[in-house]
């Protein structure tokens, strides 16, 4: 099979899937198997051996790796800003941090990793300049 068709089998059948997984589940405990299932996928792809690195198979594809792709869901929180409460603009008095997102307190594990709350972690430990273009999505993505 041709190389674009390959791609267009993995973005269907595999990507689509870990996506969705992605922004509900988030960083959850056999993502390590993810990982390894989409190096597999990777080395089919690019014609390398089992015990070759792929990073260069993800370059050629211009494909991301699954740890990548989580971060990548930090845009999650910038695109819906509005859904989350900034410290700054819930208080009168000017603090030190000034674009902060506040982070409701959970005991569950799962929801502690999927992306609307680890979003939240991520985006408060961005400097400060790349915080200030939240409210510009296309901005913040290319920072």
């Amino acid at each position: 099979m041709s190389i674009d068709s390959l791609k267009s089998v993995y973005y269907s059948c595999f990507l689509s899937v870990v996506t969705y997984r992605i922004i509900l589940w988030g960083n959850v405990s056999y993502s390590l198997q993810i990982v390894t299932l989409q190096k597999r996928i990777i080395r089919i792809m690019s014609g390398l051996r089992s015990r070759e690195c792929c990073r260069n198979g993800f370059k050629n594809l211009k494909i991301l790796p699954l740890q990548s792709q989580f971060i990548f869901y930090l845009l999650f929180v910038v695109n819906n800003i509005e859904l989350y409460i900034i410290i700054a603009q819930s208080h009168d008095i000017n603090m030190r941090c000034t674009f902060v997102i506040y982070q409701p307190h959970s005991n569950l594990t799962s929801y502690q990793k999927a992306a609307y709350y680890f979003g939240i972690s991520l985006f408060n430990v961005l400097p400060l300049y790349i915080k200030m273009l939240a409210h510009n999505a296309k901005q913040f993505r290319w920072a």
